[in-house]
């Protein structure tokens, strides 16, 4: 039979994080988050509990965990608050991921330690202003100079890129152009502070006020040939192998946000009253949040098949896009939903349900669109 709980060890790490969550982050993220700035002591404090180093080796500063501990860490501090949990999730699957899966021996060593403990930041170079979904469309370029790369070029949208410890960011570039017009992509790591690299300064969003973003440009960035990550013109597979272990982590944080509107709406309904009656009575109430629980739950159980997938190491790509499809969806319904629930309150922005329904619909947009799900899961079904 197929059993679906926790093992020990798994429910204590969820819990521990839940404390986490409830008691470190919910007391203070609220006026972080309207103020935009970027949690630095909670970030410090998950690097304590060795949350950064959750998937990696202990020989490279890691808990010797693996990525389904971090999912439930996502989903957990999701349910408080999607800045931190993104902060998190970007930190270790586009910021360390890249150095521990393709990343030589020594850059492991330099790198991995303080990417683990969370007193390092590592970003994902991967989307151009002008690429977006078609993320092969890369057109910022690196050429050799002798035994250095010359980079020039820009980055779109690039997650804990431009903090006070942040370290590199990992860049694709086109490294050669064959006869047939097809474009050698590679990945070069390019440390802050590098000159002709610049961090443009943060973008004004709609939500996810609390994480770091920028985008950034490179002029004439020169950098050792050892900067190499991975095989040179291996680059743009590397990082789709990357994005396909996000999906997942993503679809953790997405189920987090779904949960946590359903948290916030059970605690509401029991004491708002309407017309006599806590509004939780009302059927058209209790239906409402039926669905934004079986949606939760849904999608909980399509993250946890492709995590299963993933660390069993089967094929396990469809199963990403239809947790990431499902999850997103989930937490952009279920947002919408909590928020009427809310009424005039769910849109102040004193309650939680107005900040999940601001950092929602990036889920259905960050590391694959919801259309490009659809594309990669008709086209692993043989649709064209």
């Amino acid at each position: 039979m197929i059993d679906f709980r926790l093992d020990e060890e798994y429910e204590s790490l969820r819990k521990t994080v839940e404390d986490f969550a409830h008691a470190e982050v919910a007391p203070v993220i609220g006026e972080l988050y309207e103020k935009e700035v970027f949690p630095y002591a909670i970030v410090a404090k998950m690097g304590e509990m060795g949350l950064f180093g959750l998937p990696f080796p202990e020989e490279f500063g890691g808990m010797g965990g693996d990525y389904f501990a971090l999912c439930l860490a996502l989903e957990e501090l999701a349910r408080v608050d999607s800045s931190v949990a993104i902060t998190l999730e970007a930190g270790v699957s586009l910021g360390a991921m890249p150095i521990y899966r393709f990343g030589s021996q020594e850059q492991k060593e330099k790198w991995l330690p303080d990417l683990c403990a969370g007193t390092a930041l590592g970003g994902f170079g991967l989307t151009e202003p002008g690429g977006g979904s078609d993320a092969g469309a890369t057109r910022t370029r690196a050429s050799l100079d002798g035994d250095e790369w010359i980079v020039n070029g820009s980055k779109a949208f690039i997650t804990n890129s431009g903090t006070d410890i942040t370290r590199f960011v990992t860049a694709t570039a086109v490294t050669d152009v064959m006869e047939n017009g097809r474009k050698e992509i590679s990945a070069i790591l390019i440390p802050s502070g590098t000159p002709g690299f610049e961090v443009a300064p943060k973008y004004s969003k709609v939500g996810w006020n609390c994480s770091d973003t920028h985008e950034l440009s490179f002029s004439d960035v020169r950098l050792p040939a050892e900067n190499l990550i991975g095989v040179r013109g291996r680059g743009y597979a590397q990082f789709l192998s990357i994005l396909d272990e996000g999906r997942v982590a993503i679809a953790a944080l997405s189920v987090g946000l779904a949960q946590g509107c359903v948290d916030e709406c059970l605690k509401y309904v029991k004491d708002r009253v309407a017309f006599g009656k806590r509004i939780g009575e009302y059927q058209a109430i209790q239906f409402k949040i039926a669905d934004m629980e079986v949606r939760t739950h849904t999608a909980r159980l399509a993250y946890y098949q492709a995590a299963s997938k993933m660390l069993r190491g089967e094929p396990f790509k469809k199963e990403a896009s239809i947790a990431k499809l499902v999850a997103s969806n989930a937490a952009m319904d279920n947002a919408r939903d909590a928020t009427q629930i809310f009424g005039g309150y769910g849109f102040m922005n004193e309650f939680p349900v107005s900040r999940f329904y601001r950092d929602a619909k990036i889920l259905e947009i960050g590391e694959g669109t919801s259309e490009v799900q659809k594309m990669l899961i008709s086209r692993h079904l043989g649709v064209a």
